[in-house]
C-alpha cells in the first residue's frame, strides 16, 4: 500500500511531502541515514504530521504528492494536517483515508 506522508522539521519550521510503502523506514531514513535527500538530512529531526492512505496504485500516490509540491503552499499542506480541513479536486480522496490524527506529532508511529 502507498501512502502520502507530511513531515515537519522542528529545528527550521519546515514541511516536506514525500510518498512510501513503509512511513517507519522512511521516516528512520529522513532523521537518520547519512547518504539520503539532503534537503531533508539538513532540516533534522522530523516528524510525521500526516499520513494519508493512497492505495496500491504507485502511480496515483507519485500524482498526488507532485500536486501538492507542485502548490508551494505551506498553506495546504497545514490545512491538509488540520483535522477540520475538506479537501476537493486531486485531494479529495485523501480524507476518507487518513490513517492518522492530522493535527498532531506522530513520532512514535
Amino acid at each position: 500500500m502507498y501512502y502520502i506522508y507530511i513531515i515537519y522539521s522542528t529545528s527550521a519550521g519546515k514541511y516536506y511531502t514525500g510518498y512510501t510503502t513503509d512511513i517507519k523506514a522512511r521516516l528512520e531514513k529522513h532523521n537518520h541515514q547519512e547518504c539520503f535527500n539532503t534537503y531533508t538530512r539538513k532540516y533534522r529531526p522530523w516528524v510525521l504530521k500526516g499520513l494519508f492512505l493512497v492505495g496500491e496504485n504507485e502511480k496515483e500516490a507519485i500524482h498526488i504528492e507532485r500536486f501538492i509540491k507542485k502548490q508551494k503552499s505551506r498553506t495546504i499542506i497545514e490545512k491538509l494536517i488540520d483535522p477540520s480541513f475538506v479537501p476537493g479536486g486531486t485531494l479529495a480522496q485523501l480524507p476518507a483515508c487518513r490513517l492518522a490524527s492530522p493535527g498532531k506529532s506522530m513520532k512514535h508511529f
